[in-house]
């Protein structure tokens, strides 16, 4: 099976963290198709003397890539596919780029342009015979015998950027686009016809297609669960946890509180609040009880952030102590407003709980800090036990349900997560208008960027102003996703309808060591 994936408008540095990971961590065959901001990029053969203007009228970043080729451009209006295939024998790579050829002449041959190679240049070339004018760039490298890297097709993109460099170091050859060509045609329209043509590169297999919604139509599947003016529905029996109020319940909350804490428990209205406290266990959420983003399944506080408290982080550590903790789950608001995202915090009470309880496991549930690279590195380098980050919901509905985060981001993070060497783990709601077959997607995706541990659990709406439950999955449904996603190969998995992402948080990393 071919997993062919839309995922949007994608940093170049995100989409070269996630095309690593699923190269090295899925032996599954890929084909991720996205655009990129305006970014120029280098092979390893690039010349310097191919850049024409000073860097700082480049207009776009340049950056180094670990692929072949020359210096060339990627921005809107472009379709790049990154094919990330298994492929063996003498002559792979070259045999690779033939088909990468095959595929993008037989998509422009059915939009009804004339298109091939060009003896002695790389790409595909509108009239090849007459007067060649370049409309998409090749470029690819194999290693272990995984593909990365691939091509990009130029659809409504802006050519002006193509006249700062001489692209892939050839003179005299003009770049073109499907629309200066004369067709007006959209990205979308564009990877459809990609999508039907994929096959080609894998010699007929099945294709799976999955895609974010789109920035030009907005489109999404649009039901009542985008009304939030409906009434909360009543919940299934399976959904009502029995509250139990006792000596251990009280003394947690009474930890929390004295030491100024703030639970994500209380703070998210969580279902299984009596169950975990009860049982001395809570997940701390720090840098405030205010996030910047708007999230529309999360009740979490949403109005302007306070200053930080520098001292929340040795509390946590002290309330981890007094509570006996063997694991701590430390999770965090986004905070967007912050230069750090507030990673230095979560690095901080990494630090604080491992000086006063060395033997407590530490496990930190982040946001996706915008990306920042510097950001995540300070999380990553504390080296925490586990690194959560949750994906929440399927491509297609990540505009709908989490507006300021996306789905290609929420995969680089847990792709470079995994490749600083942590164990990673993340979650996903189900009830707000996914089918079966977008979770069990969404479940391959976070396989092959290498995610060991996982949660799934039922959507529920916090309040009349949230996204409306579409569906209440079942117990046995989730038996069934638990099922399916131990035998895609993640180590642990927690779903069921009242599972949390730190539900049973325990009980993932002690399956780990016991591997």
């Amino acid at each position: 099976m071919l997993r062919a994936r839309w995922l949007g408008r994608v940093p170049f540095a995100e989409a070269l963290w996630i095309q690593r990971a699923v190269a090295r961590y899925s032996q599954e065959q890929y084909l991720l198709m996205m655009e990129h901001p305006h970014i120029y990029t280098a092979g390893v053969r690039a010349q310097q003397s191919n850049v024409l203007v000073p860097l700082d009228a480049l207009g776009a970043e340049l950056v180094r890539a670990d692929r072949g080729g020359d210096v060339t451009y990627h921005g809107p209006g472009q379709v790049v596919v990154y094919p990330i295939l298994t492929v063996a024998g003498p002559g792979a790579g070259p045999q690779h780029v033939r088909r990468m050829e095959g595929f993008v002449v037989r998509v422009l041959g059915e939009i009804g342009l004339d298109a091939g190679t060009l003896d002695g240049y790389p790409g595909i070339w509108v009239d090849p015979g007459g007067s060649p004018r370049k409309i998409c760039s090749i470029g690819a490298r194999v290693s272990r015998g995984r593909t990365m890297h691939g091509l990009a097709l130029n659809v409504s993109t802006d050519l002006s950027y193509f006249e700062r460099i001489r692209p892939c170091g050839i003179s005299g050859r003009p770049m073109t686009s499907l629309v200066e060509e004369g067709f007006d045609m959209t990205v979308n329209q564009v990877v459809g016809m990609m999508v039907a043509h994929a096959s080609d590169l894998v010699g007929d297999a099945e294709v799976e297609y999955a895609g974010v919604a789109w920035r030009d139509t907005g489109a999404h599947v649009v039901t009542h669960g985008h009304n939030t003016h409906l009434p909360i529905q009543r919940k299934p029996v399976w959904l009502r946890p029995k509250a139990h109020i006792g000596k251990e319940f009280l003394a947690t909350r009474r930890t929390v509180r004295n030491l100024d804490l703030v639970t994500v428990c209380e703070e998210a209205g969580c279902p299984n609040i009596f169950e975990c406290y009860s049982n001395s266990t809570a997940t701390f959420m720090i840098n405030g009880d205010r996030c910047t983003r708007k999230c529309r399944f999360c009740l979490v506080d949403t109005r302007k952030p306070l200053p930080l408290d520098p001292g929340e982080p040795l509390r946590v550590a002290q309330a981890v102590k007094r509570m006996g903790l063997a694991h701590a789950v430390i999770t965090t608001v986004a905070r967007d407003d912050l230069a750090d995202g507030g990673s230095l915090a979560l690095a901080a009470s990494v630090r604080e709980i491992r000086r006063l309880s060395p033997g407590t496991a530490v496990e930190l549930l982040i946001s996706d800090c915008k990306g920042d690279a510097r950001s995540l590195d300070t999380i990553f380098e504390a080296h925490p036990d586990v690194l959560n980050h949750n994906i929440e919901t399927v491509p297609r509905l990540q505009k709908r349900v989490r507006s300021r985060a996306n789905y290609a981001r929420s995969l680089a993070v847990l792709s470079r997560a995994k490749q600083s060497g942590l164990l990673t783990k993340s979650g996903i709601m189900v009830g707000l208008g996914e089918t079966e077959d977008e979770v069990l997607e969404t479940l391959s995706d976070l396989r092959a960027v290498g995610t060991d541990l996982l949660t799934v659990g039922q959507y529920l709406r916090p309040s009349v102003n949230h996204l409306a439950v579409e569906r209440w999955w079942t117990p046995d449904d989730f038996a069934g996703l638990a099922e399916a996603a131990r035998e895609m190969g993640f180590v642990y998995v927690q779903a069921s309808p009242l599972t949390r992402s730190s539900y049973h948080a325990r009980e993932g990393i002690s399956q780990m060591a016991a591997r």
